[in-house]
């Protein structure tokens, strides 16, 4: 699986960061960044839970 961000609805809430540290990182006043793209099926649970609850719902995965 990927994940797209749209980084015109980010507004670097960086709740997708606490939920999957290991494949988000927002930078102090900054947008999202995906770190892992495709993201590994291990990480699969965090990365959803980040999506699920980005409060712009910036975040959407896309299946291989």
């Amino acid at each position: 699986m990927r994940i797209e961000a749209d980084l015109d609805l980010c507004q670097g809430h960086a709740m997708c960061s606490m939920e999957a540290p290991d494949v988000f990182e927002v930078p102090k006043h900054g947008v999202v960044r995906v770190l892992l793209d495709p993201v590994p099926e291990d990480l699969r649970p965090d990365a959803e839970a980040a999506v699920k609850y980005c409060p712009t719902q910036a975040l959407r995965i896309v299946e291989d």
